[in-house]
């Protein structure tokens, strides 16, 4: 596939992370109340007054999602004609200006733990072997987590309190990122019916880039015997900007052949997607999507094998995207091999996240000409609260 050309001159540009080719969907303000929008170049079409009358009034896009595959295909159609090359040029938002909020209300948070070389890693790292758990290679694996505290690209994040060990308590001392995308759930299913890999792949609407933040510490503490809790549940962030699942089609790439066969791919569920962290902005590592073994929409069948109905605006977190070498790590617990090998940066050495550290995570998929790009996803630590009288 080439670039399509627009009347947005920067949209053109082949380092521009919004061509004609992605069209990812946002929310923005300025200085009034929040209004859906498309990305292109670096502008933001709004969006309020197109699609069916009244569908964008409520500020994001969950009304839009509970449409429908079909309904997603015609409104991209729509824009896409819209700003193409030669459409009447039409008022647009320059991104600059606009403050980014959060695409849609969250309905439920899912995270999995698709990775295996960071499930390898975790487990020499934690076990002393690079072995598996032995469901590991025939069920997706996952925790349910916190949609409340789910928030988007630029919001600080405060260091968590909590329990450390027997008889500890006091901020989070080994603070860390975990490196993933974020699918987001566009249509529901009934309570007690499973969906098959082929619905499940007509239900996810779109993927944003996802930054688990994880207090170790304290995950190394609960975690047994229900898995994490407490570390997990004070923050994560996603970038601002929803890529259609439309816009990555031609990045499709086959995940490992699932031991179960309700896992069976009906068509490429992984997406070939170059992805990085940077700490303060020095790049820590670099990797690709390709490096799970779970796609999303594996996760999505399995999550709903039990019965368990999904909603409009359900996130289901990948897991840690790690590739096989140390400089393709999504996270600096493995990074630093659990604070063993500091990374030496500009501003000192890192095991784990200090208190300013800013943490950024980027991520495209490379066409010929063009890229579909998701844009930042940051967040800066700032210092735990006072421990409170009462917590002592």
């Amino acid at each position: 596939m080439a670039l399509k050309k627009s009347w947005v001159v920067s949209a053109n540009d082949p380092e521009n992370d919004f061509p004609l080719n992605n069209l990812p969907y946002g929310v923005f303000a300025i200085g009034g109340g929040r209004r859906c929008g498309v990305a292109i170049g670096d502008m933001i079409l709004d969006v309020s007054g197109l699609g069916p009358k009244g569908i964008f009034t409520a500020g994001n896009w969950n009304a839009f999602m509970a449409l429908g595959h079909a309904a997603w295909a015609d409104f991209r159609a729509d824009i896409t004609a819209i700003l193409t090359e030669g459409a009447p040029e039409r008022p647009l938002v320059p991104q600059a200006n606009a403050t980014l909020h959060m695409p849609i209300e969250v309905a439920e948070y899912t995270d999995f733990y698709a990775g295996r070389h960071h499930a390898e890693n975790m487990g020499e790292m934690l076990r002393g072997t690079k072995g598996l758990p032995a469901n590991w290679l025939h069920i997706p694996i996952g925790y349910n987590g916190r949609a409340s505290s789910v928030v988007v690209s630029g919001t600080d994040i405060r260091r968590p309190l909590g329990q450390l060990g027997k008889g500890r308590f006091g901020p989070c001392k080994r603070l860390d990122i975990e490196l993933e995308l974020g699918a987001i759930v566009g249509t529901s299913s009934p309570m007690g019916q499973p969906v098959s890999m082929a619905q499940a792949d007509d239900m996810i609407f779109g993927f944003v880039l996802l930054n688990d933040w994880s207090a170790r510490d304290i995950q190394a503490w609960e975690y047994q015997p229900l898995g994490p809790f407490q570390g997990k549940a004070f923050a994560t962030s996603i970038s601002p900007w929803i890529v259609p699942k439309a816009a990555l089609e031609s990045f499709r790439r086959p995940a490992p052949a699932p031991e179960m066969p309700y896992l069976r791919e009906a068509r490429p569920g992984l997406y070939d997607i170059t992805l990085s962290v940077h700490m303060n902005g020095e790049k820590i590592s670099q990797t690709n999507a390709t490096a799970l073994y779970y796609s999303a929409v594996q996760q999505l069948t399995h999550h709903s094998l039990s019965g368990c109905p999904m909603r409009v605006g359900d996130l289901l977190g990948s897991g840690t995207i790690s590739g096989p070498t140390p400089d393709s790590y999504g996270s600096l617990m493995e990074l630093s091999w659990n604070g063993e090998k500091p990374l030496p940066l500009a501003n000192g050495p890192r095991s784990f996240i200090e208190d300013g550290d800013t943490l950024t995570l980027k991520g495209h998929a490379q066409g010929a000409g063009f890229r579909i790009g998701f844009g930042a996803c940051t967040g800066t630590i700032l210092p735990a609260i006072d421990t409170p009288d009462w917590a002592t």
